[in-house]
């Protein structure tokens, strides 16, 4: 059974009315806060920009805390380098010194740590080549040796013993869709130090020849020409607890892929399913040309497309939570992004009068949605003959992302989902920012497109509690939840640390707070360098590093 909770009011929405009306916060509230007493707080702690213009640069990215010498590494894809940030006092955080990864190769795509031990994914410096994952040691970043993994390593995280390194090869295709290098998941074994490393590489060839199957049991394989090996693209890893078993977010396929860490064998893909934008509790924002924030039912599924993940357990078991971010391939070479009102809506959608009302802009013709799912007739639009458009007929549609974040079982089975939470949140505390973009203020800027694209997520545990860390990527700011119990999760708080009041030159200046949160890390009370737990925050677009304290603020037990 899937539970939905809207935790921040206690009435329902009906499914056709906004939030202005019950909204609340000022304009010149640039921190909004909610709460619920008895669990935890985030206040900011202190932050670190990179040096120079890095407006929207992507200077600040994933975040990976090294506890003994107090360092945060931050990968800084602007600068091809990851930053080494002393962090000794968390409120002043100083750059001490940076990793080169062009010579490695072209830039570094993520970073993790265990013990002395760093690890960076390096793509190769054309993209569709096999990439490496570098290791350096922390306390001196002396080079320990190097592996070479996949085409286009995005993700890398350590087994939790610390024994293994998992590596997310994307495989993404260049431009011009000529050449689309298969995804696969890198399995680095170190038991023999990292002088001995030994890599198996998981591909997922076994699931050639199966592709009308799969997109039968709900799975996207939709590339032009593309294999299901070429078309599943890895994007983040989530390990279980015993670190026999690892869950691969495949984010343009919507679906996971359930990884044998010790063969390093995929052993199964399963699909993630669509969510009913009809439901009761399931509403959102589906126009920026609506004339503010309006929350209604559409007939429309989501995608979940998931970009990070993480995992815990509760009661011997492993669950792993989404963001749910939704993401479209957008080439030179193929696109499968349109807008509804270009569409040709079957009688499914109504009477032609109806179907013309749907497709009105402040309806649901400005929402992007996929051309390769929901004809009602018989077209290819993968193929570079059709013309979408005019050819295809739709008796349904999908957009992308689900605006949300989900809790999963081992089997794949969804046990929770936040529903409309995130845009009910923000609309209610922030209505100016309310789905703003993240390289500009202005509300309902997003509402066609993914909304608040919830991007990030990680876990901390604090008193014996689970919470769940998300972070928003266009609005900006983290969702806060308690989600010990995976069925129950209970909505803790919501922060912003963004000036919503900021006119577009000082956005472009670096004078607007925190945009586009990419990485966090939860850093444990007993690792921190204050004695409280942290969590660590990449900023891509305006290229800080945040740190927010986290306090007890009541009972935390059940």
């Amino acid at each position: 059974m899937i539970f939905q909770r809207t935790l921040l009011t206690s009435a329902i929405l009906a499914a056709t009315v906004g939030l202005a009306a019950c909204a609340t916060g000022s304009g010149s509230d640039t921190q909004p806060k909610a709460s619920l007493p008895g669990l935890i707080e985030l206040n900011v702690l202190g932050s670190y920009k990179a040096p120079g213009n890095v407006f929207d640069e992507s200077a600040a990215e994933i975040v990976a805390h090294d506890a003994a010498n107090q360092r945060l590494f931050v990968v800084n894809a602007n600068a091809a380098t990851v930053d080494v940030l002393d962090i000794r006092n968390p409120s002043a955080p100083v750059l001490v010194n940076t990793i080169d990864a062009s010579r490695e190769g072209a830039s570094a795509n993520s970073v993790a740590v265990y013990g002395d031990l760093v690890a960076v994914a390096i793509e190769a410096e054309v993209k569709q080549d096999n990439g490496k994952v570098v290791f350096y040691n922390a306390s001196d970043l002396s080079k320990a040796g190097e592996v070479t993994v996949g085409a286009l390593p995005d993700m890398v995280t350590f087994t939790r013993d610390g024994q293994k390194v998992l590596v997310a090869n994307e495989g993404e295709p260049n431009g011009d869709y000529t050449r689309d290098p298969e995804g696969s998941v890198s399995v680095i074994d170190l038991a023999n130090g990292v002088d001995k490393a030994t890599v198996k590489t998981a591909d997922f060839r076994a699931f050639n020849g199966r592709e009308q199957a799969l997109r039968e049991a709900g799975i996207r394989i939709f590339g032009p020409g593309a294999s299901a090996a070429q078309d599943f693209e890895p994007e983040y890893i989530a390990v279980s607890v015993d670190n026999t078993r690892a869950w691969v977010a495949l984010q343009e396929n919507n679906a996971v892929a359930v990884l044998d860490i010790e063969n390093a064998r995929i052993l199964d893909v399963l699909p993630l399913g669509f969510k009913d934008h009809r439901m009761l509790g399931n509403e959102l924002d589906a126009s920026n040309k609506d004339g503010g924030i309006n929350l209604r039912n559409w007939p429309i599924k989501g995608m979940y497309l998931p970009d990070a993940m993480a995992s815990y357990g509760y009661n011997g078991k492993t669950y792993y939570i989404t963001a749910n971010e939704g993401d479209s391939r957008d080439y030179d070479g193929f696109s499968e992004e349109y807008r509804v009102k270009d569409l040709q809506l079957s009688e499914a959608f109504g009477t032609e009068a109806q179907r013309k009302e749907l497709q009105d802009s402040a309806n649901l013709g400005r929402l992007k949605v996929t051309g390769t799912l929901g004809m009602a007739n018989d077209c290819d639009p993968s193929s570079s003959a059709t013309d979408v458009e005019k050819d295809c007929v739709f008796g349904e549609l999908y957009s992308y992302g689900a605006r949300s974040f989900s809790i999963w079982n081992e089997q794949g089975q969804r046990v929770f989902d936040s529903g409309n939470d995130f845009e009910r949140i923000t609309g209610n505390l922030i209505p100016h920012g309310f789905n703003a973009s993240n390289d500009e203020n202005g509300a309902d800027d997003r509402s066609d497109d993914k909304g608040p694209e919830p991007e990030a997520v990680t876990i901390g545990e604090i008193n014996g509690q689970n919470y769940a860390f998300i972070g928003l990527e266009r609005v900006g700011g983290i969702m806060v939840y308690n989600v010990t119990n995976p069925q129950n999760p209970q909505f803790v708080q919501y922060l912003n640390n963004r000036d919503f009041s900021a006119d577009k030159a000082a956005v472009e200046a670096g004078k607007a707070g925190d945009l586009g949160p990419e990485g966090l890390a939860f850093i444990r009370a007993e690792d921190s360098p204050n004695g409280q737990p942290i969590l660590a925050v990449g900023n891509e677009v305006s290229g800080t590093t945040t740190f927010y304290g986290i306090d007890v603020v009541g009972d935390s037990a059940n």
